[in-house]
């Protein structure tokens, strides 16, 4: 990790060293989708025809869907000429899986799903361009980070408690969750902030920045989110190498987290009044929990069935407890695979960051890789008891505008290690007048 402190510029490899470089088996692309979109018709199918006719609506979205998604990648490989699209494929996978369960409950639910999705491709392929070069992202951390902390004042000032926390904002039939956008700009900022570690001033700017992202969520009573930016921060400040700062950073951390908490007493209690304790509420605080173990367990390794399952009429079923859904009526087998692409995920993101042709690359994709998949462990672990429920989605897969885009736009940090050393224009720092 000792390399983590050299500036940007420094750590791209020699040219010499990036040809003699041995060249990596090309990615088989297309047999992947090929075989991932039969399991999505497999899965559409009954869906669309759940009455016995076809639903026009989601025959349509459906099949929207599919062709989008050959023609992206299509198109990717023509205009990169490259065939390293696993994540993107990895990603259309998880975002049928709740396309298909929002079709389910509702069509209206698979319109909106889907429009989701595009945008978070649109996002992906946007923050994919920018990434391209060190330089934009320089210049793009400090409009970011005021972008961030002005949405997180907007939330404070307009958003309407719902379900106990202050984490929507509804512009009329529009609502949208601003801490979901705020997570892409937390890691942009922070992986960005790494070139300028070296002077304490940066350090400084930093470290408030993350406690008024932090401390903001606390006053939403948004502790799941609370939660998931402290241990992105906390693996930002790991991969500062280990040195005399870092354990600043994460001391300072700590110590802000520990003040919240106890500030924040009476809500921080009640989060945790059920844990493991579910079974003696299991009609009241500890409902939707019992449910989703009960009814997951019963669908068995292949699931009873989209559309087929109970657990579907308990509150939050396509949100909080898609995972449970998922079991129940797809199967526990999906269930596990969802859990291994997201594994593959971090390890995609831990081994390229070894090989990464900039430090800015190696940190956004192992902290983006780290907050999903604590983001993931929060949902899964929570609703079956393992961990405390903290209401927080499950990425790609639970209905929600926000989440989705986000969720493509943290792949899009992953991809970043995977860029070529001529994709990349290194950044040179600022320039001297004269």
């Amino acid at each position: 990790m000792a390399s983590m402190d050299r500036p940007i510029s420094r750590d791209v490899p020699a040219p010499d060293a990036a040809r003699t470089a041995p060249r990596r088996k090309p990615f088989r692309w297309g047999w992947m989708l090929l075989l991932i979109t039969m399991f999505q018709v497999f899965s559409f199918f009954p869906v669309a025809f759940a009455g016995g006719e076809l639903n026009e609506t989601l025959g349509m979205v459906f099949g929207i869907y599919i062709l989008a998604e050959w023609f992206y990648l299509f198109l990717a490989h023509i205009i990169t000429q490259r065939d390293d699209f696993p994540l993107e494929i990895l990603a259309f996978f998880l975002s049928g899986i709740g396309l298909t369960i929002c079709a389910s409950i509702h069509e209206t639910y698979a319109v909106k799903q889907a429009i989701a999705i595009g945008l978070g491709v649109l996002s992906f392929a946007v923050l994919t361009f920018l990434l391209r070069s060190t330089e934009r992202a320089m210049f793009l951390r400090m409009p970011l980070a005021v972008a961030a902390v002005g949405l997180l004042v907007l939330n404070l000032l307009l958003a309407k408690t719902t379900n106990g926390a202050l984490n929507w904002i509804s512009l009329g039939s529009f609502s949208f969750q601003p801490s979901e956008l705020v997570k892409v700009a937390f890691i942009f900022v922070g992986a960005a902030t790494l070139e300028k570690l070296t002077a304490t001033r940066s350090l400084t700017k930093y470290v408030i920045f993350s406690i008024g992202c932090v401390g903001a969520l606390f006053l939403m009573r948004d502790f799941g989110a609370a939660l998931i930016f402290f241990f992105t921060f906390i693996i930002i400040a790991f991969m500062r190498s280990g040195d005399f700062r870092t354990l600043i950073l994460i001391s300072a951390g700590a110590l802000m987290g520990a003040i919240l908490i106890i500030y924040f007493k009476p809500y921080v209690a009640n989060r945790f009044a059920t844990y493991r304790h579910i079974w003696e509420y299991v009609n009241d605080k500890g409902f939707q929990q019992t449910r989703v173990l009960i009814y997951s367990a019963s669908g068995g390794l292949l699931g009873l069935g989209v559309g087929n399952g109970k657990l579907r009429n308990v509150f939050a079923a396509s949100t909080d407890l898609v995972f449970g859904m998922v079991c129940e009526e797809m199967g526990l087998l999906l269930g596990i695979l969802i859990l291994f692409v997201f594994a593959f995920v971090a390890v995609y993101a831990v081994r390229g960051a070894r090989k990464s042709s900039s430090t800015f690359y190696s940190i956004a994709a192992v902290s983006a890789a780290g907050m999903l998949l604590f983001q993931l462990a929060l949902n899964v672990f929570g609703i079956t008891d393992l961990l405390p429920m903290t209401g927080v989605t499950l990425p790609f897969i639970s209905r929600g505008g926000t989440s989705l885009i986000c969720a493509w736009s943290l792949f899009a940090f992953i991809k970043s290690v995977s860029f070529n050393i001529g994709d990349v224009k290194p950044y040179r720092g600022r320039r001297r007048k004269g």
